[in-house]
């Protein structure tokens, strides 16, 4: 037997062989360790350009967190200091009732009793609250059923509570409240139901619940709960919220100082014969620091002048040390703020000395000259100087290329047969037989002349016949019968939404006199002395802005700079506020001043981007009497729609409607307003129980400008009434020869694409021939396009009681 052999494992490690030595990589191997990447080839491309964009350890990364945690913490404290202490800011409360059965003041006695809360009424019905719980001081604004009270109570609250019942299902009124604050901008916002404990079934509770839920977050998707305000726990967390949390606040007034008013003096002693006195706002100052040489904005009155900012701060606790804090209630009011010589105006326009001394020669209005010709773009064609013109092309023998072309001084032509047309042209021969580019604009001048046909050049065009004038009956006939057809058409597919029609007997060179003709709306150059005789009234007068982003970032650096501190209660003392306006005023209603910003009270063109509703009846006619407000202020206005973006050459066409669901471009001349502020659009309204005010539309201010030029177009049309492959006889778009001729230099172009020039006139009737870039269809339409510009109306301020109109304003 043979002997057993003993058993061997395998090794579990692989034997490494010796490396192969090579002083440079394969590119198959670099390949292998790239796997796909790509290495950049610079000096220090290792590192990365931005901090963003370093790659940190793991330290770093937490540092950098808790610095942004730390800087977060700061502005949230400094954001809530003004509210610390006894004396501190209070948190402005507005409670808005949906409901007509609903009670704002029960309401807010709820919300005390949970936290066994004194509360003291001042004469104007805020009621200011002492939560010595959260040592914070609240004043709630109790608002009754009205549009116009709410939208002014939640533009200068910290927190809005909307009341809702559990019995009533939401109406269109309660909607246009919800619609109206969420538009305007809104801080933070609390929901409550009043009287649920009335329901009787508790599963019938949480299902009204659920369903309110559901109707306040399609408006503030960020509500989470709909809180009771029949239950002590819900109350008391409501209040705990409103202590605790930081307001967010509203973007356009956070940017502007504000205040609420607590009280509003008038004189006692004044002259009968006197219009205007001084007036007294006390309130605590909020948003920036409050400047005396700023401009102020009360209410619905108007823009005033601060004659100085005296102290109204409350007295303090006798509590603290008497070495600490030195209480002297005897003495006299101490003056914050006093206007400067810089301190702004109220003129809204620019003085005319300022606009004498800017006025060059260049500007100066001379006579007009006599025109033979429409304008396009930025020449007469066909006027005496035709210097502009290209030169008349050559008659060359057949084969002559572009250097023998040079040593023809004149026309050389015996008989025609043998030559053709010829223009100077670098790139090579023109083909005449070639169809013209809508772009071209040139075959209708008259310096150029057409090719005529020879033996040797047969045309396609036919030889020429005497054209006869139809009898007068007959073309009156034909006319009626044609535009009725054309009517019918443009109300089955609104082909033609800017087209007009010319009576026979009018003339369309005196009719149409401001309109001419562009080649490109978008980019041809306009030019603007042929609109100076048109001008509005004080135009020159109005702000210009160059350098929209350069000036409102001026405004904004100039109100960070002085000013009384926000956080402090003060007396604003304001100039010639006109005495009729103590009988407009009511102490339960909230009051509200402004402070503006740097030329904010200067009139300029402005322009909204303007959204209306889907749920509109009807298209909204431009220059249509609306209220719009902007900011804190109301303005009523006649809006010119036009079309929104940007175009090189800055001009942009006027709509005469704005149909439901476009947005559009609303100009108007009004007080500018810097920065990106929400805008809401009003129009009268006599069905509306609670206000008289129908909310339409909203939109977005937009930088404002005086070169923005808005394009009102007007189409002609025309009939071809005989065709001859791209030759085209036209009528029924003039009726004389002197205007085919006035508008000889305007493309024409069809619905279905094609584009073309007038040859020439043809009888007295204003038929003529047209040339086109290819075959028309016998059913097509020619049509020419014609512009002029339309300026934007004058904007007033609003007063509550004001008449609208609500008929629209005849068009331009």
């Amino acid at each position: 037997m043979a002997p057993m052999l003993p058993h061997h494992h395998r090794s579990d490690t692989k034997a490494s062989h010796k490396p192969f030595k090579t002083r440079h990589a394969s590119k198959n191997s670099i390949r292998e360790l790239a796997k796909g990447k790509i290495e950049s080839t610079g000096k220090r491309s290792s590192h990365r350009k931005t901090p963003h964009q370093q790659v940190m350890s793991k330290f770093d990364r937490k540092n950098q967190a808790k610095q942004m945690r730390q800087i977060k913490h700061q502005q949230n404290q400094k954001s809530a200091s003004i509210f610390a202490g006894h004396n501190g800011a209070p948190r402005i409360v507005a409670v808005i009732p949906l409901f007509r059965d609903l009670d704002a003041v029960a309401a807010i006695q709820s919300l005390n009793q949970a936290v066994d809360a004194e509360s003291i009424w001042p004469l104007e019905g805020h009621m200011k609250v002492r939560i010595n719980r959260f040592k914070q001081n609240l004043v709630y604004v109790p608002v009754r059923r009205d549009l116009l009270l709410a939208m002014d109570a939640c533009r200068c609250a910290d927190f809005v509570i909307f009341l809702l019942s559990p019995m009533e299902e939401p109406d269109e009124e309660g909607e246009l409240f919800l619609k109206a604050i969420e538009g305007q901008g809104v801080s933070n916002v609390l929901t409550m139901v009043q009287n649920l404990n009335s329901i009787e079934s508790t599963k019938a509770r949480s299902q009204i619940v659920i369903s309110l839920k559901s109707f306040i977050t399609h408006f503030f998707p960020t509500q989470e709960k709909v809180l009771s305000l029949d239950s002590e726990s819900e109350c008391a967390n409501v209040i705990r919220s409103l202590c605790t949390t930081t307001p967010k606040g509203i973007k356009w007034r956070e940017d502007r100082s504000w205040l609420l008013s607590e009280s509003v003096q008038w004189p006692t002693m004044t002259d009968p014969a006197a219009t205007q006195s001084d007036m007294i706002v006390t309130g605590v100052v909020r948003g920036r620091s409050l400047k005396a040489d700023r401009l102020v904005h009360v209410g619905d009155w108007g823009h005033f002048q601060i004659g100085k900012i005296t102290d109204a701060s409350l007295p303090l606790s006798r509590k603290r040390k008497a070495e600490e804090m030195n209480i002297d209630d005897a003495g006299e009011e101490q003056t914050l703020e006093e206007p400067t010589p810089e301190q702004e105006d109220l003129d809204e326009l620019a003085p005319y000395e300022a606009i004498m001394d800017d006025v060059d020669a260049s500007s100066v209005l001379t006579a007009p000259k006599e025109r033979r010709g429409v304008l396009l773009d930025d020449h007469h064609y066909f006027s005496d100087d035709e210097g502009h013109l290209p030169e008349a092309p050559k008659r060359l023998p057949k084969g002559t290329s572009s250097y023998q072309a040079a040593w023809f001084l004149g026309d050389m032509s015996d008989s025609g047969s043998d030559f053709e047309e010829f223009e100077d042209d670098h790139d090579g021969d023109i083909d005449m037989s070639t169809p013209a580019m809508p772009a071209d604009g040139l075959e209708g001048l008259a310096g150029a002349t057409q090719g005529e046909p020879t033996e040797a050049a047969p045309t396609e065009y036919p030889q020429s016949e005497m054209f006869l004038d139809p009898a007068p009956d007959e073309e009156a006939a034909q006319l009626a019968e044609y535009r009725a057809s054309r009517k019918n058409e443009a109300e089955e597919d609104l082909e033609f939404p800017d087209e007009i029609e010319l009576h026979p007997n009018v003339l369309a060179r005196e009719r149409l006199a401001r309109y001419r003709g562009l080649k490109s709306l978008k980019t041809s150059y306009w030019e603007t002395s042929e609109d100076r005789a048109h001008e509005p009234e004080d135009w020159n007068r109005l702000l210009q802005v160059p350098d929209y982003k350069r000036a409102k970032k001026q405004a904004d650096n100039d109100a960070l700079i002085g000013g009384v501190q926000p956080g402090r209660r003060v007396h604003v003392h304001l100039r010639n506020v006109p005495l009729s306006l103590q009988q407009h005023y009511k102490p339960g209603n909230p009051l509200a001043l402004y402070s503006v910003l740097r030329h904010e009270q200067k009139r300029t063109v402005v322009n909204f981007s303007m959204t209306l509703h889907s749920d509109y009846p009807q298209p909204l006619k431009s220059k249509t009497e609306l209220v719009v407000q902007c900011g804190p202020r109301r303005f009523v206005i006649n809006p010119l729609f036009s079309q929104l973006g940007n175009t090189p050459n800055d001009v942009h066409k006027f709509q005469r409607y704005l149909h439901p669901g476009q947005t559009a471009v609303a100009s108007f001349i009004s007080p500018l307003t810097w920065g990106s502020v929400p805008a809401l659009f009003f129009e009268a309204s006599s069905t509306s129980e609670g206000s008289p005010l129908k909310l339409i539309a909203t939109g977005t201010s937009l930088p404002p400008s005086t070169s923005r030029i808005i394009a009102k177009r007007v189409i002609l049309t025309g009939h071809p009434y005989k065709i001859h492959k791209k030759l085209v006889t036209v009528r029924y778009m003039f009726f004389n020869k002197e205007d085919v001729n006035w508008f000889k230099a305007l493309q024409l172009w069809t619905k279905r694409g094609r584009s073309g020039f007038i040859k020439e006139s043809l009888g007295t009737h204003g038929y003529f021939k047209a040339t086109f870039d290819g075959r028309i269809n016998p059913q097509d339409a020619v049509g020419v396009s014609l512009y002029k510009r339309v300026w934007p109306r004058q904007a007033r301020p609003w007063r509550e009681g004001d008449a609208l109109s609500t008929r629209t304003v005849s068009d331009v």
